[in-house]
């Protein structure tokens, strides 16, 4: 079991849900935490029911399609407090989006991977400008992830410039060109 189920364990402890809440609720509240897919959602849930870590039963109001309840059992709590526990106390292997691509740097022109690198700065200024938009969230756990994911990224943005400063002023010492600091960037 991953972080995926231990977020639908999570959202089931909080209350008894449908499956399009879950997917509802993550979509729009956990999208910079997770980009777990709906097939993923339901996927997750049919394990959990075949395991017992969670119950389904219909309902149907008024002329609506009748749609499927999901609830955690206790098995599925201790699941839960289990999965939680381990999640909290193991620090993983970091992978972010674009190392791999670092790593074969050297087969593009260098002029070619500025202009990559570039973008993906931008990128990573945009989702960091999303942090400045007010939190709506509760919770010291979801405020604390919110934190960490706001780190990362400063932190990705930091290196991000002094790389391309760094490479840069490679490009220009390659066209036999002097870098001019500018008010804390390179220019020509």
């Amino acid at each position: 079991m991953n972080e995926q189920t231990l977020l639908v364990l999570g959202l089931l402890k909080a209350q008894s849900q449908h499956g399009y809440q879950i997917n509802e609720f993550i979509e729009r509240n956990l999208s910079r935490m997770t980009d777990m897919k709906k097939a993923t959602a339901y996927a997750i849930l049919e394990r959990l029911c075949k395991g017992g870590y969670v119950r389904v039963h219909t309902e149907q109001e008024g002329n609506r399609p009748v749609r499927k309840v999901y609830s955690i059992t206790h098995s599925g709590e201790e699941q839960f407090m289990a999965l939680l526990r381990i999640n909290l106390s193991t620090a993983g292997r970091m992978t972010i989006a674009g190392d791999m691509g670092l790593m074969f740097l050297d087969h593009l022109p260098l002029s070619e991977g500025l202009e990559c690198l570039t973008a993906r700065l931008k990128q990573v200024e945009v989702q960091l400008e999303a942090f400045n938009q007010p939190l709506t969230h509760e919770g010291l756990g979801v405020n604390l992830t919110l934190e960490h994911q706001h780190m990362l990224l400063q932190a990705e943005q930091v290196w991000l410039t002094a790389v391309l400063q760094r490479l840069q002023s490679e490009f220009l010492t390659m066209l036999n060109l002097k870098p001019v600091v500018v008010s804390g960037s390179l220019a020509e």
